[in-house]
């Protein structure tokens, strides 16, 4: 296991009702798919040593007795694996039933689990059979040796302290306290679920719904395996819906009426870190008894192949998975920004705001929000001033656009050409015209500034900034320069995202004119705009200079939402990114992304206010309080390590 992964599956096995025999040997060959597949840890269905829909027969001591010479016969089949398998069977204790999931790893029954909740309405019938199980361990023997038998166990990998697993059992989950809460507060760090759920109209997606959100709440990998077909169909029909979630996020999902397997990675290391991150989730829960297990072959980690990927690692992690629900995101994130902008509006009095409008995506956006506030705010969008300031590197394509878009939306634009201010100055300061360097670049930046900052005063209003948040986290801003306003709208929105909403506004526009600026604003680099044009095209394309911005918010992403390693976030990108940029490509802006980020935060400490938007941000009021002479050592240090492994 390298970088928190760990290969596991759920699968429902082909049985036959009251063949203990036949279901042992297709369980058997279940565990051994898995574990040629790299598999540590596999879940069957509930009661799949039987099958669920037994009826009376769960009643004859026939049945039983093959149900436990069907356990002995999966320890001895398990002998020499890592692999953890967890089953589902009838158990007599004391007279009683119990419906029970059982643990068995290398040859050894872990522990047995009694379902604690038993439905006894509509189709199911299962107290008729069944005892529910109970918060008290006791010890029961199977197979000749005694095990630990309660609902209050937990199973704890010697090699892997992440790997904590809890179990519960199909209906345990779908009532209004489920148990794995209470197991994971205890240290659980994966749920397995051995289910038998049959199968109505639209229950699917109630399941799915139940399994994602217990993930999420509970900070967990859940594994849910359900019956399929072989199950009787008396009365009911069961469709081996099988799923993995992790912390609200659906890994892998079956086809309905499909039996089979489903094989993909966890990441404990993902979850170990959620769980550092959010200070309410506490492990408390008291009275659990650890049953600890070895996986021998996870003993020297490290010395391991990586394990292969194939769960998603999303290229844009701030873009929904999801690309249905995109165009709700996107209405959710403007209304945000311009939520938070009219409350400030209304709050300072505000009936003006001033921006400088370049072309580019961060202004225009930025734009676009700032008359979403005014309208929600009840305003005139004429007292938008938005301000367009020409200099040496300013193309004619940039400024056409600006003006047209400025036109199109009834702000008010104005035009202040800074070049002989900003010669006026190099004369001041003795700096070289022709000296193209970070003094030539800055000094027009915060000449913009001045020139907004002075003009909100003027009209009695507030200067919007335009920054975003992936150049926020390369300090790709000049300081005291369009770092600075008096409200940043974009402050979380990393530059992947706005294009995206800036499309967004394009598909949405109420004029034809409106919708063409905006669509050639998409089609324009990405440019600061701070050295002469060549040949009247843009000289000076950011990317270029700091690398591909889709690989700096996927860094950024991975490293302040999880606190990854360097070494990690270059795996994950390597396959995120195949086939878009080779290893040496990805590692060479990692290392100036790292640089970039421990150099910059100075600029970050002193942010003016704004709204976040999203699960990453830079604030140093909210997610990063950072100091400004953080040392970078380990983190370059790894990815030095990294290149000569190259």
């Amino acid at each position: 296991m390298k970088d928190g992964f760990l290969k596991v599956a759920v699968a429902t096995p082909e049985i036959k009702v009251a063949d203990c025999r036949f279901n042992t040997e297709q369980m058997i060959a279940a565990m051994q798919k898995a574990a040629e597949q790299g598999a540590k840890l596999l879940v069957l269905p509930e009661l799949c040593m039987t099958g669920y829909t037994c009826g009376d027969l769960f009643l004859q001591d026939t049945l039983l007795a093959a149900a436990l010479q069907g356990v002995k016969r999966i320890c001895e089949a398990s002998a020499g694996m890592d692999l953890l398998t967890v089953f589902g069977m009838p158990f007599l204790k004391s007279n009683r039933l119990y419906n029970v999931a059982v643990p068995v790893q290398n040859g050894r029954v872990l522990g047995m689990i009694p379902k604690q909740h038993l439905p006894n309405y509509s189709e199911f019938c299962e107290m008729r059979y069944f005892a529910p199980g109970s918060a008290d361990t006791e010890e029961v023997t199977v197979c000749g040796t005694k095990v630990p038998f309660g609902t209050k166990l937990l199973f704890a990998c010697e090699e892997i302290p992440e790997l904590v697993l809890g179990i519960e059992i199909c209906e345990d989950l779908w009532v209004a306290e489920p148990p794995s809460g209470r197991l994971a507060e205890a240290g659980a760090t994966v749920i397995a679920n051995p289910s038998a759920s049959d199968e109505t109209t639209g229950k699917a997606a109630y399941r799915r719904a139940l399994v994602q959100g217990q993930s999420a709440r509970t900070l967990t990998a859940y594994l849910y395996a359900d019956a399929g077909e072989g199950e009787s169909t008396t009365d009911l029909v069961f469709a081996g819906h099988n799923m993995i979630a992790e912390n609200g996020t659906m890994l892998a999902e079956s086809e309905l009426f499909t039996n089979g397997m489903l094989l993909t990675e966890i990441d404990l290391g993902r979850l170990k870190s959620e769980r550092r991150r959010m200070g309410t989730f506490e492990q408390n829960a008291g009275g659990y008894e650890t049953v600890y297990f070895s996986m021998p072959s996870l003993a020297a980690a490290e010395a391991l192949p990586e394990l292969s990927l194939t769960r998603l690692v999303d290229k844009a992690p701030f873009v929904p998975a999801d690309r249905a629900a995109q165009e709700k995101r996107w209405q959710e994130i403007i209304q945000i920004q311009a939520m938070g902008l009219k409350k400030r509006l209304l709050h300072t009095g505000c009936k003006n705001a001033v921006l400088g409008i370049s072309g580019g995506l961060d202004s225009t956006l930025a734009l676009l929000v700032t008359c979403k506030a005014f309208e929600l705010a009840g305003l005139d969008v004429s007292g938008i001033l938005a301000v367009t300031m020409p200099c040496f590197g300013t193309t004619d394509r940039t400024y056409r656009n600006a003006c047209t878009l400025v036109e199109a939306l009834g702000a008010t634009l104005k035009e202040v050409v800074i070049k002989d201010a900003v010669r006026r100055h190099f004369i001041d300061i003795g700096q070289p015209e022709e000296k193209h360097d970070v003094t030539f670049e800055n000094a027009q930046a915060r000449e913009r500034t001045q020139v907004l900052m002075d003009l909100a005063n003027q009209n009695g209003g507030m200067v919007i900034g335009t920054g975003d948040l992936s150049e926020l986290a390369l300090g790709w801003a000049t300081y005291n320069g369009d770092h600075m306003s008096m409200y940043g709208v974009n402050a979380s929105v990393p530059k992947t995202l706005i294009r995206y909403l800036v499309a967004y506004f394009a598909k949405e526009a109420k004029t034809p004119k409106l919708r063409t600026v905006l669509e050639d604003i998409l089609d324009t680099p990405v440019s600061p705009e701070l050295l002469p044009p060549k040949d009247g095209e843009i000289a000076q394309k950011t990317e270029d200079i700091v690398g591909p911005y889709e690989l700096h918010d996927f860094f950024l992403y991975y490293m302040l939402r999880f606190g990854y390693t360097p070494t990690k976030i270059y795996r994950l990108a390597q396959y995120a990114f195949a086939g878009d940029y080779d290893a040496a490509t990805i590692l060479k802006w990692l290392q100036t992304f790292y640089r970039r980020f421990f150099t910059q935060q100075f600029k970050r400490s002193c942010l003016p206010d704004g709204p976040k938007v999203g699960s990453v941000g830079v604030s140093p009021r909210g997610d990063l309080r950072m100091p400004s002479d953080a040392c970078m050592t380990l983190w370059m240090e790894e990815i030095e390590q990294l290149e000569k492994a190259m």
